[in-house]
């Protein structure tokens, strides 16, 4: 985890990018009960559901989609064993309020500082807590991705999604934008190996584009690979640390 609260030299507002962040999407064993968590915690509202995937938007308009993976393999922070490969950080006005809130909803306590608190979900994704008082209610901060490098993960993204490099220093970078995206270097980082089932993803990006063949040609030249799986509506692939996103119509 890193504390969400850094700021730090901005860069150059990049190209536009290849597409715009859609969700934040976890695997989960329980799709009923992981929505339920989420939809209380952030005060949030289910927008789309499936017999395999439920989408929450939060009142700050970011959508965080649940996909059902029945044999998901819950992370174990903070060991590399099977690591936690990202997770969300959220503001709150109130660390000790929220915190309470969230174990009241299931969740588990991780770690506790007076800047941040990390909890784990119902699934065992953690996430973080962080404080900012000028906060109405709970909101969200981004996806925070763990990395060996993160000045180079940030580059790649930042040419996904055109969005610039806002931070960038001590291990720790961060697109700005209305979605940030962020990204921390991580010793022994492990990364998945999708669809490996002994090396799973736990948390993936969907990138919404309006030509799949387009977006494949343009996220190819910044260096993502290409994985197995795609539909009429999307295509997968993964970034130059291992983490699988998918582009959609």
């Amino acid at each position: 985890m890193t504390e969400s609260t850094s700021t730090g030299p901005a860069a150059e507002a990049p190209a536009p990018g290849v597409g715009v962040l859609k969700s934040v999407v976890l695997d989960v064993p329980d799709l009923a009960t992981e929505a339920g968590f989420w939809t209380a915690l952030t005060g949030g509202a289910v927008k789309f559901t499936d017999h395999d995937w439920i989408t929450v938007t939060t009142p700050d308009r970011w959508d965080v989609a649940f996909q059902l993976a029945p044999d998901h393999v819950p992370p174990q922070w903070p060991g590399q064993e099977h690591p936690q490969q990202a997770h969300i950080d959220l503001y709150v006005p109130d660390l000790a309020a929220a915190s309470a809130r969230a174990v009241e909803l299931g969740a588990t306590v991780l770690r506790e500082n007076e800047q941040w608190i990390t909890l784990s979900d119902l699934a065992g994704h953690p996430f973080d807590l962080c404080l900012k008082e000028e906060s109405d209610g709970v909101t969200v901060m981004g996806p925070t991705f763990d990395c060996p490098d993160a000045s180079e993960l940030a580059a790649f993204w930042s040419g996904v999604l055109g969005a610039p490099v806002a931070y960038d220093a001590d291990g720790v970078a961060m697109l700005g934008g209305d979605r940030p995206v962020l990204f921390q270097s991580v010793a022994d980082y492990n990364p998945p190996r999708w669809p490996d089932p002994a090396h799973p993803q736990q948390v993936h990006l969907d990138v919404g584009v309006p030509d799949l063949d387009a977006g494949e040609t343009a996220v190819l030249a910044l260096g993502a690979a290409r994985l197995p799986g795609e539909g009429s509506g999307f295509r997968v692939f993964a970034d130059p640390a291992g983490h699988p996103f998918c582009l959609v119509l």
